[in-house]
Order: C-alpha cells, then structure tokens, then sequence
C-alpha cells in the first residue's frame, strides 16, 4: 500500500453492461450479488441508457452498489442526471454510485451535439450543480450547465455519491477535491500509485480531507483461462479504439508507454489494423489485465489492491467465459483465497 493511504476497506467489484441481451446481464448482475461481489457499474456506450439499465438491475438485486460507469456529463443536463440519479437511490434503497465522466471530442460531438471546453472547470461546475441539487441548495451559478433547479415536495439523498472518471493529473486533483471517488480505465498499478495516489492525495488535501473513506474504482479486465494468447489478442483487439483517443493515449504516454504508441500509430497509418494491435505489447497487457489461471488473475488483481485501488472491478474480456471469471475470483471478495482454475 502507497505510503500515508488510509486503510480503506477493499471491496471488489464488477463492470456488467448489456451486450446482446439485458436478460442475461440481468442474470450476471443476480449471479454477483449472490457470490459476494460489493458494486456493480454498468458502461455508457452507443447501446442502452446506462441510467435505465442500472433501474433494472435495482429491480433485480437488494445488496450489491449500483453505479454508472461513466455518465457522459454533455450527454444530458445536471437536472435531468439529478432526477434519474436520485430516483434510482430511492428505487434501490440507496444503493446508487453516480460516476461522471467528460467523455471524448468525437464522441461530444458526434452524439450529443455539444463540445468539450476546458474539461477540468465543465466537470467541476457540473458536479458542482448536481451535488447542490442532492443537497437541496441553489446550484452555483455556471456558464456551461447554467440551471436554477431545486428538487420540489421531493428530497433525495443528500450524500448520494459523485465519483469522478479521471485520467490526468489535473482531473484527479479534481476528483480528489470534489468527489465521493474516483474511476479509472486503462490505469495499470503502476500508475495507481505512482500517479492516481499522490494527485487524489492533493485534491482532498485542497478540501480538507484525508483519503479515508475514499473510493479508487480501477476497472480490471479479468479472463480466468487456460488460453491466455487468445485473451490478450482479444483484449489487444477491444483496446484499438483506445489507442486512437486523446485523453487515453496521453495517460497511456504518461504510464512509459510512447513506444507502444509510436508502433501503433505507424501500424494504422500504414493502414495495418492487425500490426496496430500488435503494437500493445505483451507488457503492457501484463500489468493491466487479469488473465490466466485463477493464482495468476487473483494475483494481477492483488496488484490493484497494493497500489492504492480499493475497489479493483472486474470486466469480461470478449471471447472469454465471464461467468467463470466471476465465479472464480469471487473469493476476493471476502478475502479469502481464491477457487482454482476449473
């Protein structure tokens, strides 16, 4: 553990989105509650609403945390993320996590119709307003997300949490000073704790707070498998799109990854897909994934643990049996050693 972390208490968590049918993540979502699993976040992509889905899931479930994994801020205004948030509080007795995320340009554009600005002060002033809508205070006053909102005869939780998807030293000082958490993609141990730690250490030192009682969300994607090179070429695959975005390849710079993106850039300009994937070395996807035997992945994600994410969440990694990766690695959550490899 990083030196000066507080002893927060380690709760191992899930990403479950609704693929090709929500029925089934429904039945994923029932599946990890039942084996112990502490928080369950569902993605945002072009598919359903998140928000939606994690009302389903609350329909499903009495114990396990529900959260957004993360809510695009230009994807709908502080007042209508308000009023689902704090509504899905409600309908699951409050068990909602709403984690808020700036998203990417081509993305910001392309769906929503807006534009990124200056994305550390947007997300400051959005969450800003949000957090005085659970509080029943007049939002402060903003120049993107201009609102006068007050909740009206209704009251939610005044402490629902706000966690804060954060890559940069710059939005993690933020997410430190400003919210509940932070959540993390594509951010190895490493990075965890030579990065992650330190800037969120300052954030909340800005606001007068340790980091206990903290939450580091760090998405993990986990394959307990006897094929561990057909996994990591799958992951390698699903990882493209990554290496192409601003935000993620400057993180993945900063993590003393150039070369990785020096090959990969001269591989898609060439046109070569296949040697664009090749470029995410072997290294690289040892220190981010939690792939191979049930000793090996439980290991990999131990590694999260001792770098300072307290809420390392396990994600499929496509082509791989998830189920049998949950049920495997479910010892984590108490504890205790893990199931061996089937």
């Amino acid at each position: 553990m990083p030196p000066g972390y507080a002893a927060t208490p380690v709760g191992v968590g899930t990403f479950i989105s609704a693929g090709r049918s929500l029925e089934t993540a429904l039945q994923r979502v029932e599946r990890a509650e039942a084996l112990g699993y502490e928080s369950v976040y569902t993605t945002h992509i072009a598919a359903r609403d998140s928000l939606i889905v994690l009302a389903a899931y609350a329909s499903r479930t009495e114990r396990i945390r529900l959260g957004t994994g993360v809510l695009p801020i230009y994807s709908r205004t502080p007042v209508a993320t308000a009023q689902a948030a704090a509504t899905i509080d409600e309908l699951s007795a409050g068990r909602m996590v709403l984690g808020l995320g700036v998203a990417h340009q081509v993305t910001v554009e392309n769906w929503f119709g807006s534009t990124i600005g200056k994305a550390v002060p947007e997300m400051r002033e959005y969450a800003g307003a949000v957090r005085a809508m659970f509080r029943g205070e007049d939002p402060p006053a903003g120049e993107k997300f201009p609102t006068r909102f007050r909740f009206m005869g209704y009251q939610p939780r005044a402490d629902l949490p706000i966690y804060i998807a954060a890559l940069s030293p710059a939005m993690l000082r933020l997410a430190g000073q400003i919210g509940d958490g932070v959540m993390l993609w594509l951010c190895n141990p490493d990075y965890i704790r030579d990065v992650v730690v330190p800037e969120v250490t300052k954030g909340r030192e800005r606001a007068g707070k340790t980091l206990e009682g903290f939450d580091i969300v760090a998405a993990v994607p986990a394959a307990v498998t006897d094929d561990v090179d057909v996994a990591r070429q799958s992951l390698r695959s699903d990882l493209i799109p990554y290496f192409t975005l601003p935000f993620y390849r400057a993180m993945i710079e900063r993590s003393g990854y150039a070369d990785e993106i020096g090959a990969f850039d001269e591989a898609m300009q060439r046109g070569d897909t296949e040697a664009g994937a090749a470029a995410i070395s072997e290294r690289f996807l040892e220190q981010l994934a939690a792939i191979g035997s049930a000793a090996d992945a439980e290991a990999s994600v131990r590694r999260y643990i001792d770098a300072g994410a307290n809420s390392p969440c396990l994600g499929g990694v496509p082509k791989t049996d998830f189920d049998t990766t949950l049920k495997t690695l479910a010892g984590l959550t108490s504890g205790a050693p893990t199931a061996r490899a089937h």
